[in-house]
């Protein structure tokens, strides 16, 4: 195998074939004559060793090694793309980019605020933020997808380093009308009798009120699952059920839809949000700025 014979022209052209089923159509769309294009591949197919296309009267298909040369191709010009994307950043001024990716509370209670003042502090650093359920944040920092993630405190590590970034309090939301709606706060206890309207089972929320209903001998009765904090409180507006949300993030809301926020007493109603890294020691310098911001902001 000699691969000083493989070039990115060609690797863009094989994937060109690939897509079209013809070295002909793909000739054209690389703006290269049929012939050099042919050759191109005849190339490839020598660098590797192995025949890469099956030819026949009405174009072409790849062999089981052109199919597994294809996938390793596609994730190769991504990674051109995406280089070619951060070096165009660099040269408009950017000094880094950052993916952080973030469990619901964390961006619906303080990022928003947190990454503002960051962004006014260093306007040449970007973030790349996505919001997911807590496992699927540690998941994507541990496989390399995020380079910081902020998940709850329930959620398994799976071997993360952590730092705590934030807390925050559950507090119960219900109606205006509602038969609870008249106490201040209560014990969780007193409300798993009612209809709940919940975020999907996916989410650290949703577990950990299964996990505290289900010690009580009591599971949640679930009426609806929906996939936000503002979707959760349109559904109790509505008279669908009451709903356990982070406080900072149910308050205006409550305020928007009049609707009652009651304190829950249990211990379990105090929440750490936690910011994590699989090394922080190896961060880059722009990662490792959004990580002393953010534990700033928390502080």
């Amino acid at each position: 195998m000699n691969l000083h014979r493989v070039d990115l022209v060609s690797l863009s052209l094989f994937h060109l074939v690939a897509r079209t089923g013809s070295i002909s159509q793909a000739a054209g769309l690389a703006a290269l004559a049929v012939g050099a294009a042919s050759k191109r591949i005849t190339d490839l197919e020598a660098a590797f060793g192995v025949p890469l296309l099956e030819r026949h009267s009405r174009g072409v298909r790849l062999t089981p090694a052109g199919e597994a040369l294809h996938g390793h191709v596609l994730r190769l010009l991504a990674d051109v793309d995406q280089m070619g994307a951060d070096l165009s950043d660099h040269a408009k001024g950017l000094i880094g980019v950052v993916r952080l990716w973030a469990n619901t509370s964390a961006v619906t209670q303080f990022l928003p605020q947190d990454l503002a003042r960051l962004n006014a502090q260093q306007p040449g650093l970007r973030i790349e933020l996505n919001e997911a359920d807590s496992r699927d944040v540690v998941l994507a920092v541990l496989d390399g997808r995020a380079d910081l993630g902020i998940f709850a405190d329930r959620t398994p590590p799976l071997g993360l380093q952590t730092v705590t970034y934030r807390a925050d309090r559950l507090v119960l939301v219900v109606p205006a009308g509602h038969p609870l709606a008249r106490r201040r706060k209560l014990a969780f206890v007193d409300a798993v009798d009612f209809d709940f309207v919940s975020l999907t089972q996916s989410t650290s929320l949703a577990q950990r009120l299964a996990l505290e209903s289900g010690q009580l001998g009591k599971p949640l009765r679930i009426r609806i699952q929906v996939r936000s904090f503002d979707a959760m409180c349109q559904m109790v507006a509505a008279g669908l059920g009451i709903a356990v949300l982070p406080a900072a993030a149910a308050q205006p809301l409550a305020r928007a839809l009049g609707l009652r926020t009651l304190q829950i007493e249990d211990d379990w109603v105090e929440r750490t949000l936690l910011l994590a890294a699989r090394d922080f020691s190896a961060l880059p310098r722009s990662a490792r700025s959004v990580v002393d911001h953010l534990r700033a902001a928390g502080a």
